[in-house]
């Protein structure tokens, strides 16, 4: 919907509305690379990542509060300038303590990811275009 992803990547599945194409082939990109990988940098990219989304998840609810007080919430959070610093936090911490390996490896995939969204993902957002 947004142009973001190419129009064969961002099919969905009419009845669930899972983009199925894109799972698929995730999931069998990383079962490929689980089984080829250390395990053990393997966990801590996994953490690394998981926790990040988390941390970003958090500080997205601040955001809302502030920039769409009034849009409808089905989610509702119990005392948000309370819950989501705390979960920021706890997921920093956690992150502290992961091995430099991990975070120098965490560090590529974001460039990756950024170069990626700069080079297709901009240029191709219809939000954007708005």
């Amino acid at each position: 919907r947004d142009g973001l992803l190419p129009q064969w990547a961002a099919r969905v599945d009419p009845k669930t509305r899972v983009p199925w194409t894109t799972t698929l082939i995730t999931g069998v990109a990383v079962a490929c690379a689980g089984l080829i990988g250390d395990a053990a940098e393997t966990y801590d990219l996994t953490n690394i990542g998981t926790l990040f989304a988390f941390v970003l998840v958090c500080i997205g609810v601040l955001v809302l509060r502030v920039k769409e007080p009034d849009r409808p919430r089905p989610f509702k959070v119990p005392f948000p300038w309370v819950i989501a610093p705390l979960g920021a936090a706890a997921c920093v911490f956690v992150m502290w303590g992961l091995p430099r390996q991990a975070w120098e490896r965490f560090g590529i995939w974001l460039v990756v990811g950024a170069v990626l969204y700069i080079a297709y993902g901009y240029r191709h957002s219809r939000l954007r275009m708005r």
